[in-house]
């Protein structure tokens, strides 16, 4: 993968503070998908095993009720709760236009945590200021 697609990973907030030795290697872990107007690319309900981001297109994002909750366009990404725990999807994602995705799969992520013990510990950290912002927002 090249250049274009770890600028997209680093605009990820997950992955922001990892080194662009890490991104480049997540990358390279990556491949890109496409996806024709209309198809549907996550279904709600269905175990999550993989990342997405949007590099072309336009996508929907539908709750379970059948509202559009979302619309993503390029440089926007969804699935990263799936990274860390391969729960089921909370949502589906459609192709409103035709679409390529860079796709990140779980194994290949659990992958690079193994082999790369850094990662982990910045993604741990990540994860533990999110969930203080989310306390802070819900006490205060």
């Amino acid at each position: 993968m090249g250049k274009r697609e770890q600028q997209a990973l680093a605009r990820v907030p997950l992955f922001s503070a990892l080194s662009s030795r890490h991104l480049k290697k997540l990358a390279d872990s990556m491949k890109e998908v496409r996806y024709m107007e209309g198809a549907s690319i996550v279904r709600a309900g269905e175990e999550g095993d993989s990342f997405f981001i949007l590099l072309e297109g336009e996508a929907s994002v539908i709750d379970r009720a059948g509202n559009e909750v979302n619309r993503l366009l390029p440089g926007d990404f969804f699935g990263e709760i799936s990274l860390l725990d391969g729960g089921v999807r909370t949502a589906t994602v459609h192709a409103t236009t035709p679409v390529t995705v860079l796709e990140l799969k779980r194994s290949q992520f659990q992958r690079m945590l193994r082999d790369e013990p850094d990662v982990a510990v910045r993604l741990l950290g990540h994860v533990a200021s999110m969930l203080r912002r989310m306390e802070r927002s819900l006490s205060g």
